[in-house]
């Protein structure tokens, strides 16, 4: 094995401070690997290694000013590991000066000054497809020569891009997200006082800035298209701008989507590791599930308690239908703003025309409950204001307004709660709908329903006035914009003008999504409702 000298790379700059020695004698190192970090007054870069081997000695230090060209480490090669000249800085330097060429032809034409407009491309920068993290000029702007026109951000370094030229910027062809290699076009600049190009002059010679090359065109396309991933890490970058890191610790924080301010750094003046931001992950992956967090919505998960230290306990199991209800309510309850009207309705002559078709509905075969009559209410009420019959779409900024008037109908099983759907309620009679009630009921008790037959629902109505209550508030079925409650009906005295008589009141709870409907909507659905149901005859009109 045969010592070798590695010496710092071309950085972009006249000198730069060690800032973290990230290596030690004895390591071995594979190609890639960080040795040490620089930070210019431009950027903070990572200098990696150029092959595999074992460190010897490092022979720089933390606050060391260096420059291309200066001794950084002696390497041990690996067995057939022999020193690639081309690694070299002096090897490499002509292809990282060839940008910066481009001005030179300027002086060469005898023609008189006259202001052209230059293209500006990505100089020698070390890799490909490095994405820009923030454009620094916008068409218009006046720059001189040096000027930073875009950022870009590799894997090991922050890097400026600056402008080769005085001048005025005419346009910017690159934005935030986009991914840039050598030769790319950034932006279109007027050069005051600069001579056209030559147009005889060969291949060779023509400046990198000045002509575009014909071999690059077809990347032009691929150039412009944004990679998902810097566009989705983009606002965490921002917020982390200020955060004393490399590039390389930037990145892991971008994988995992840590906020680099909320990590305490371990380096030299209180610089982030990696190894900082895998214990913050490490750490908050051990959290207790108490702290953490469901849903994204930042709402805290109940915590977990022993109810056995005070008595004896039973645990069951929930069956599915039940899991899959309650995510659906939380679901439903935490997406949806819910706000409930409360209102009645006099019953008391829809009543009586009920009990007095008892005959005729067991010649039918049929039994005619309140139900056929509130959804035929529902229906009408529902074509009258069809904001109620309705959703909106996931981003919020359409709604959606269905022409058919489907309605849910929850039912209590032993299983849980489920809602089959009554298709068509506006087309259908009293007498077809008391059937299908039944029938349907009769399905989710047995556990014999079928998906169809649960799905495609406009509205809903929950009825508890078997069991009793005065009101309540049931919970939007999203993506549905509101729910019917129906409790409990009651004997009340009501003054009629001339004094107080029994009238039979249907109390009406209706939730209804805030952001599709508003309040005094919603009063005019219950009261439209109490008109239709205090005289039947009403849904004929």
């Amino acid at each position: 094995m045969t010592d070798e000298i590695i010496k710092v790379p071309d950085i972009g700059s006249d000198g730069a401070e060690v800032i973290e020695v990230c290596v030690g004698a004895g390591d071995q190192v594979e190609a890639e690997d960080s040795l040490i970090v620089l930070e210019s007054d431009k950027a903070t870069m990572e200098v990696p290694a150029p092959r595999n081997g074992r460190i010897v000695e490092v022979l720089l230090k933390v606050g060391d000013k260096v420059s291309e060209g200066d001794d950084l480490l002696k390497m041990a090669a690996e067995d057939g590991a022999a020193a690639a000249p081309a690694e070299t800085p002096e090897a490499s330097a002509p292809a990282a000066e060839t940008p910066v060429a481009a001005p030179a032809p300027e002086a060469a034409p005898a023609a008189p000054a006259a202001s052209v407009i230059k293209e500006v491309r990505v100089p020698d920068i070390g890799s490909d497809n490095v994405p820009v993290i923030e454009v620094s000029v916008k068409p218009g702007d006046e720059i001189s020569e040096e000027d930073t026109l875009v950022t870009l951000e590799s894997d090991k370094a922050t890097m400026e891009v600056p402008s080769p030229f005085s001048g005025v910027v005419t346009e910017v062809k690159v934005k935030e997200g986009d991914i840039l290699s050598q030769g790319d076009l950034i932006i279109m600049m007027e050069v005051a006082g600069a001579a056209p190009a030559p147009q005889t002059a060969a291949p060779s010679q023509a400046p990198v800035a000045d002509k575009p090359v014909a071999a690059s065109q077809p990347e032009a396309p691929a150039a412009a298209q944004p990679q998902k991933a810097a566009e989705s890490s983009r606002e965490l970058e921002q917020a982390n701008k200020s955060v004393h890191a490399g590039p390389a610790v930037r990145k892991i924080a971008r994988e995992f989507g840590v906020d680099l301010s909320l990590v305490r750094g371990s380096g030299p003046r209180s610089r982030i590791l990696k190894e900082d931001v895998q214990n913050y992950v490490k750490a908050k992956l051990s959290e207790p599930k108490s702290a953490q967090v469901s849903g994204g919505l930042g709402i805290p998960q109940m915590p977990a308690v022993d109810f056995s230290k005070w008595g004896e306990v039973e645990e069951k199991e929930l069956t599915r239908l039940r899991q899959i209800a309650a995510k659906n309510f939380q679901r439903s309850w935490l997406n949806v703003p819910h706000v409930t009207q409360f209102d009645e309705s006099d019953i008391t002559e829809l009543e009586d025309f009920r009990k007095s078709q008892k005959a005729a509905a067991q010649a039918r075969g049929s039994k005619l409950t309140p139900l056929p009559f509130m959804l035929k209410a529902c229906a009408y009420a529902l074509k009258e204001m069809p904001q109620f019959c309705a959703s909106l779409s996931p981003e919020v900024d359409r709604i959606i307004y269905k022409k058919y008037v489907n309605i849910g109908v929850a039912v209590d099983t032993p299983d849980g709660l489920l809602v089959p759907v009554i298709k068509d309620v506006d087309k259908k009679g009293l007498w077809e709908l008391a059937d299908e009630c039944v029938a349907l009921a009769e399905k989710a008790r047995n556990k014999q329903l079928k998906p169809d037959e649960m799905q495609g629902g406009c509205f809903t109505i929950s009825s508890l006035g078997s069991v009793g209550g005065t009101a309540f508030t049931p919970i939007v079925n999203a993506p549905e914009v509101a729910i019917l409650g129906i409790s409990k009906a009651e004997i009340k005295p009501k003054w009629n003008g001339s004094e107080f008589s029994p009238r039979l009141m249907l109390p009406l709870s209706l939730s209804y999504d805030h952001r599709a409907i508003n309040g005094a909507e919603a009063a005019r659905f219950t009261a439209l409702l109490g008109q239709l149901l205090s005289d039947i005859r009403n849904i004929l009109l």
